[in-house]
């Protein structure tokens, strides 16, 4: 910032004459004249001001292009140490700037002052490394951008390189959480098997338990019809409820033990008609009602498949049927001879 001018001397320009000498009222070489008295007042000592001096400056260009070089390179130099240190991480250096002319010499005429230079020495060397400076200032930007340009492509190999081990690492887990899913399908594949030839051989064991079974026991009838089954409700019965399972056969059909074992009870029984009770090895009573003719007598053996009676229609009966009965351990209340039968391997 250029400060206020003081007063200066009365400028001394010496005659083109030879042999004249300075002196008041002398002959002025420069105006033709002869030199007049200067008197200094506030007015010619008053330092420029306002737009008078900015219209001389602009006149003379020298100030404003200086101030214009000045600022070209420092915002050169502090945006380029500004990036150089952002990217590069290097300390700031030192700023070369261009010489400029003396604050004095704007206000001389602009006839005697020599037009700037060029400076030929860089503005800034920020950011840049010995090698780039010695390459000297005509490329110092390019290498500068070259060392940006490197920056950004090693920043961006840095992020494909994670982005693509990214993208392995995805596939890595993936891969596994399929193999952990086959293999946990694979364990429950063969679990299922597993368990399907258990109870398969479960199924083929039980089958071969009851073909064993079905060769001991027998049903108590042929040729029949199923009309009434354990549990089921009606006047009929006297407990409101059937307590056995009826077997509707023509009258004289052969009764046969189902199971050997010891008949235990055969006779006339009220409501049952003519009925036998056959007490088997376990203890379970088989009991058959409405016979027409009982065929054995109590304390008889008898094996699977002789004939103990023929069916017929004695006692509270609707028609001809075999009514029986089965009592685990002797007990009063019976349970259901339909599933009795077929837990012996026996089909109804």
């Amino acid at each position: 910032m250029a400060s206020n001018r003081s007063a200066t001397e009365a400028p001394f320009v010496p005659s083109q004459r030879s042999g004249e000498t300075f002196a008041y009222g002398s002959y002025n070489a420069e105006n033709e004249g002869p030199f007049q008295e200067w008197n200094p007042t506030e007015e010619s000592i008053r330092p420029v001001r306002g737009r008078h001096r900015v219209a001389k400056q602009r006149q003379r260009g020298g100030l404003a292009r200086s101030s214009t070089v000045l600022g070209v390179g420092v915002i050169a130099a502090v945006g380029g140490a500004g990036m150089a240190s952002a990217q590069t991480g290097k300390p700031p250096v030192s700023i070369s700037l261009p010489d400029m002319p003396n604050v004095g010499s704007v206000f001389e005429d602009e006839a005697d002052e020599p037009e700037p230079q060029a400076s030929t020495s860089p503005l800034s060397s920020a950011g840049l490394i010995a090698a780039d400076t010695e390459q000297g200032t005509s490329d110092a930007g390019e290498a500068l951008r070259a060392r940006i340009m490197q920056q950004a492509e090693s920043q961006q190999e840095a992020f494909d390189k994670a982005a693509a081990e990214a993208v392995q690492t995805a596939a890595a887990k993936k891969a596994a959480e399929q193999a952990a899913q086959e293999k946990k399908e694979a364990e429950a594949r063969e679990a299922a098997e597993r368990k399907e030839a258990e109870e398969a051989a479960a199924k083929k064991a039980e089958e071969e338990r009851l073909a064993a079974l079905a060769k001991q026991y027998a049903l108590p009838t042929s040729s029949y019809t199923l009309t009434s089954y354990f549990g089921q409700s009606g006047p009929y019965w006297s407990s409101g409820y059937h307590t056995g399972l009826d077997f509707a056969a023509p009258t004289g059909t052969l009764i046969k033990a189902v199971h050997s074992g010891t008949i235990t009870q055969a006779g006339w029984d009220g409501s049952y008609g003519y009925k036998t009770v056959l007490t088997l090895d376990d203890g379970t009573e088989i009991w058959y009602a409405h016979q027409s003719s009982i065929g054995v007598s109590v304390g008889q053996k008898v094996a699977t498949g002789d004939v103990i009676g023929r069916v017929g229609a004695t006692g509270n009966v609707t028609g001809a049927h075999l009514h029986m009965e089965v009592h685990p351990d002797g007990s009063a209340t019976g349970i259901d001879p339909a599933a009795w039968l077929r837990s012996k391997g026996l089909s109804l």
